[in-house]
């Protein structure tokens, strides 16, 4: 799902009260359920269809005390929205 395909969906919610709770689903199973605790914008390189490895932004990884502790993105990755779950 691409972020302008979340804004139409999330547009058709516009009667939903600002106070309704966003969960997130485990697994596609319905295995288990969370609520969304943090939306952070990342780099995502897709190793396959269905799944792939979650990056810090360059921007994000220079803002750390030291950039080097962490991983630079993949040439060939692309910006994403990553949403946490509470734990």
């Amino acid at each position: 799902m691409t972020l302008a395909e979340l804004r139409r969906e999330l547009a058709e919610l516009d009667h939903l009260p600002g106070e309704t709770i966003v969960i997130l689903a485990k697994d596609a199973e319905g295995n288990a359920f969370l609520p969304l605790d943090e939306i952070d914008p990342s780099m995502y390189y897709a190793q396959t269809d269905w799944s792939g490895e979650r990056y810090m932004t360059e921007e994000a990884r220079q803002a750390q005390a030291d950039p080097g502790a962490y991983s630079k993105a993949p040439i060939d990755a692309v910006i994403g929205l990553c949403l946490w779950p509470t734990s």
